[in-house]
Parts: structure tokens; sequence; C-alpha cells
């Protein structure tokens, strides 16, 4: 089940799907950005046990503020028991996160379908 709640910045879009936490970064993520994030960034990742997926694929500008946020993301859900995934597939982006090794702590997966597994189909009601 997907519940989609009010974006908290226009950076940053929370919604919860299949029992994940999904945080959809967008746009351009450097300093003023990361700043505006962080608040929120920090209550979703600080829940115990909070399964979080930290979504790249919005995004159009990355710098080490970005990767100071998913560094932090990635600590606090860890430090609470929880698991943390993260999805990119630009190139550029992942390069970033391969030469600062941050692909190592977060190995990233190309789609969130490949993170969350294939969807449930629906029940249908057949009026019987």
């Amino acid at each position: 089940m997907r519940q989609e709640s009010p974006s908290p910045t226009r950076h940053l879009r929370v919604r919860h799907e299949r029992g994940h936490a999904v945080l959809e970064f967008r746009g351009e993520i450097d300093i003023a950005s990361a700043t505006e994030i962080a608040p929120h960034l920090d209550r979703e990742t600080r829940r115990p046990g909070a399964p979080v997926v930290l979504d790249l694929g919005g995004i159009e500008f990355f710098d080490c503020s970005g990767l100071r946020l998913l560094a932090r993301a990635r600590n606090q859900v860890l430090a609470g028991g929880g698991e943390v995934h993260l999805v990119c597939s630009h190139p550029l982006t992942l390069r970033m996160l391969r030469i600062t090794g941050l692909t190592r702590l977060l190995p990233p997966r190309p789609t969130l379908q490949e993170v969350l597994g294939p969807a449930l189909p629906t029940a249908r009601r057949t009026g019987c």
C-alpha cells in the first residue's frame, strides 16, 4: 500500500510504500537544499527499525552536500536497527558515489521496484 504525504520541501518527497519510507530527492541537491532537507530526513531516518529507501531518480545536480545527506541517513537508520537502500541509475551520480566509496556502504539499485519487489496484484471483486 502506498501512502503519500505532502512534500516536506521541493527537494524531498516522502511516502510510505510496502512498509518502507521512500525518500525521493528531487532537483538540485546542494548546500542550500541540504539544509532544507536535513530535518525531514532526520525525522524519517531516526525511527527505530525503519526500512528506508533513498531514491535519487529525480535529481538534476548532486554535490558533496548530497553525499553527506546520504551518509547521515545511512548512519541514523543503521543506528536504529533499520535497513537502508539506495536507488540510483544516473551515470554521473553513480560515478561520484563510486569515487567516494559510498557504493560500498550503500550499494545502488537501478529501480525502486528492485528494492521493494513486485507489486502485489489487487483483488478483484466479482459480485459473488
